[in-house]
């Protein structure tokens, strides 16, 4: 087991990357432990799974986050050890970010209640995008039951009781039909995820490109929304923008796509921020949206 110190520039809001890391908690592939304010996560190494454990404390000025890694093959710390970095944003410039989101009158509010509030990441840009297709049109405690059981019977032993997400290649070798069964989702649903797992598989890799972005258009069960969400959580666009999305759009009064895409137009190039300040007040709370 291995313990860091991760640097990061305060502010940080700590609790409430705590509430939407608590929202989509995967049981079996995840632990949310309230009390002691840590999240764990199994997580595939170069050297075997390994269970990635972080511990927010409560000081929004605190310059680190403490975390502990047990990994199969301590080689790997350093690669988890910016894994976790990116997962929790912690990289950010967070006064900046909420100096230009804070002179919004409608997020003012939101930026002052959650100083420093981060982006919520991914450490595995295929599991969140499985994720994502599974959780369509559900509530996020439906998405992460239908994921606990895709977890349980595809993923690789970690330890602490926690398994890590399947791999495109496990998933690619198992039936559409025997998905569907064994994880209780649509046949479409099921027929996605093999797409996308077969993709992946082959060499679709996450990358800030227009080719990738078309790549997961061809798939089937892909639209412009996943994409979009997938940008902002999986590959570290910080002015991406899902503007179909449904929370989204009613936080911002029920307006239309296109209305919500002319709304957020000062918000750039830190639009991912303004995002997930509305989807922390209005969903992480009730688990609703994404």
């Amino acid at each position: 087991m291995t313990t860091l110190r991760l640097p990061l520039t305060p502010p940080f809001a700590a609790s409430a990357m705590l509430d939407a890391l608590r929202s989509h908690t995967v049981a079996g592939y995840e632990r949310h432990d309230a009390q002691t304010r840590t999240h764990s996560r199994a997580v595939g190494g170069r050297g075997g799974p390994a269970v990635v454990s972080v511990t927010f404390g409560d000081d929004p000025e605190a310059a680190h986050l403490t975390a502990r890694i047990d990994a199969t093959d301590n080689r790997d710390v350093a690669e988890l050890e910016r894994c976790i970095t990116a997962w929790l944003d912690l990289d950010a410039e967070s006064a900046a970010i909420d100096a230009v989101l804070g002179t919004d009158p409608l997020l003012a509010p939101f930026v002052s209640a959650r100083p420093g509030l981060r982006v919520l990441g991914a450490t595995d840009w295929f599991a969140t995008a499985v994720q994502t297709v599974i959780g369509q049109q559900v509530s996020l405690a439906a998405a992460a039951t239908f994921t606990s059981r895709l977890v349980a019977a595809y993923g690789e032993p970690a330890s602490a009781g926690l398994r890590c997400f399947p791999t495109p290649q496990r998933l690619a070798g198992v039936d559409p039909d025997e998905l569907k069964a064994t994880v209780r989702v649509t046949g479409a649903r099921s027929r996605t995820v093999h797409a996308l797992a077969t993709a992946a598989a082959d060499g679709l890799d996450a990358t800030p490109t227009a080719d990738f972005r078309t790549e997961l258009l061809a798939l089937p069960g892909i639209g412009p929304w996943t994409v979009d969400y997938l940008s902002l959580r999986a590959l570290g666009d910080r002015d991406a923008y899902p503007s179909g999305d449904l929370v989204l759009r009613r936080a911002l009064g029920g307006i239309t796509a296109g209305e919500a895409t002319t709304r957020a137009e000062p918000w750039r190039p830190w639009r991912a921020y303004a995002v997930s300040h509305l989807w922390a007040s209005a969903a992480y709370s009730r688990g609703l949206g994404p």
